[in-house]
């Protein structure tokens, strides 16, 4: 009955800051809203309710009333992420951010724009676009994952190995604290070394020390041209070859990204486009920049691919023919999904001249535990991503996963590697975060967050 009494004064309490119609509070509506894209939502751990802000003065009110009264508090995006990073381990609240999704302003002549956590990456990136301006971070659920998300966890995307992940183009944020003090970490500043680079702090940061409320984001001019292309190779050293040579020829791609035999094969029969399956793996290329300089840089990557043993090239000569490779890359996950009822996407990174180590070693772990595997991943900066369909209701498949998973961080690990290249830690691998960092740094990290969050009331659970 106590329980009960304190849940209605609880979700009273939000429909007085944020009104009525921007909580919600029914069983249903509540689980909902605690489940991301990991497959691990536990019916025991759903918040109690879910408020969705309009302002950041409307976060403070909520912040400094759970700061009050000890209640956790889980800053929600999109919820695509793959690391259990906003699930509601001890219930309390969720502030979605849905519908603060503004862009409110996009500065030419600063290279900058301000914008909301609600704001969809995709649609970010053609709002810039229409001013002849590019924000290259692309996570491959762009269509549909929030800037605050993508900040919370400094997520990255094909294009990270020439332009960087989100961490590089994040200069200011607007951040409400555990208590409700309301914090400006930098300025509109292109370069500010104005004391320590708070800003860093956040970004990755999972919602475990502030909630987030805007962003201010540097951009850069668009690129004039851009042509892709699909190398496919017989042996996965090759691979590996080519993409030094291609950086030693002093050629930076804007995306080069590695697909196996088996996500070739599941893509095609997923999305037909005319992928070869019978080949080892293919590099994905796109290179872009100033047309006139275009295509010496396609000449030379034709010749280094075929000087190292590629068994055939697609390019793309259309719009048409680019967006059908693009496809076939995004569709990796999706295609994978028709394999088995649950698709388990993993996330590690190893400097790049340990890939091919890596990834001959996840063929050999899930083939030693019997899991179908598609690979992908960004090879030009050692992040890889492996595709694990099965069923989580057998348990055979599931404790298989288990030890799987576990052997794979310790592979990472092993090659000089770390946990995550762009999906975070959240719940899923904070397990193993001991093996990760040196105790040093982590007792620090534990004091940072320690003074910022008192209570431990900011996405408890989470990292550590």
């Amino acid at each position: 009955m106590l329980k009960t009494i304190l849940k209605n004064n609880l979700v009273e309490s939000m429909e007085k800051i944020a009104d009525e119609e921007n909580v919600l509070s029914s069983y249903d509506e509540r689980y909902t809203y605690s489940t991301d894209s990991t497959n691990i939502t536990n019916p025991n751990e759903i918040a109690d309710v879910i408020v969705f802000p309009l302002n950041t003065h409307q976060v403070s009110e909520i912040m400094q009333y759970a700061y009050k009264n000890t209640i956790s508090v889980v800053a929600r995006a999109a919820g695509t992420n793959l690391c259990g990073a906003c699930l509601p381990k001890k219930g309390g609240i969720i502030l979605d951010f849905a519908r603060m999704n503004k862009i409110l302003e996009i500065n030419k002549d600063n290279l900058i724009c301000k914008v909301e956590p609600g704001v969809v990456i995709e649609d970010l990136q053609k709002a810039v676009e229409e001013y002849d301006l590019f924000y290259p971070p692309d996570p491959s659920n762009l269509k549909v994952s929030m800037i605050g998300g993508s900040i919370g966890l400094s997520s990255g995307g094909p294009h990270t190995f020439k332009y960087g992940s989100t961490k590089d183009f994040i200069i200011d944020l607007e951040v409400v604290m555990a208590d409700g003090t309301i914090l400006h970490t930098g300025s509109s500043c292109s370069k500010d070394v104005t004391g320590y680079n708070m800003t860093q702090l956040f970004i990755g940061s999972e919602g475990t020390l502030g909630i987030i409320t805007q962003a201010t984001i540097r951009l850069i001019p668009k690129p004039e041209a851009k042509r892709v292309m699909l190398a496919y190779f017989d042996n996965l050293e090759d691979t590996a070859t080519t993409v030094n040579e291609i950086i030693s020829n002093l050629i930076t791609p804007s995306v080069i990204d590695l697909m196996d035999r088996n996500t070739l094969q599941t893509v095609e029969s997923f999305y037909p486009c005319g992928l070869l399956t019978d080949k080892t793996a293919a590099l994905l290329i796109e290179i872009d920049g100033f047309k006139a300089n275009l295509e010496n840089q396609y000449n030379k990557i034709i010749e280094i691919c075929k000087n190292n043993n590629s068994a055939h090239i697609q390019t793309a000569n259309t719009k048409e023919e680019e967006d059908r490779i693009w496809i076939s890359r995004r569709s990796s996950f999706g295609a994978t999904a028709k394999l088995a009822p649950n698709v388990v996407t993993e996330d590690v990174v190893v400097p790049r001249e340990n890939i091919v180590p890596l990834v001959k070693g996840i063929w050999e772990i899930c083939k030693k535990y019997e899991l179908k595997t598609c690979i992908m991943g960004h090879i030009g900066d050692g992040n890889i991503h492996p595709n694990i369909a099965l069923d989580l209701r057998n348990e055979k498949e599931r404790n298989n996963f288990k030890q799987a998973k576990t052997e794979l961080f310790e592979l990472a690990l092993s090659l000089n590697g770390r946990l995550s290249g762009e999906h975070g830690i959240g719940c899923e691998k904070s397990y193993f975060i001991n093996k990760a960092l040196d105790p040093n740094n982590l007792a620090l990290m534990k004091q940072i967050k320690q003074l910022l969050d008192p209570k431990n009331i900011l996405n408890p659970n989470k990292i550590f």
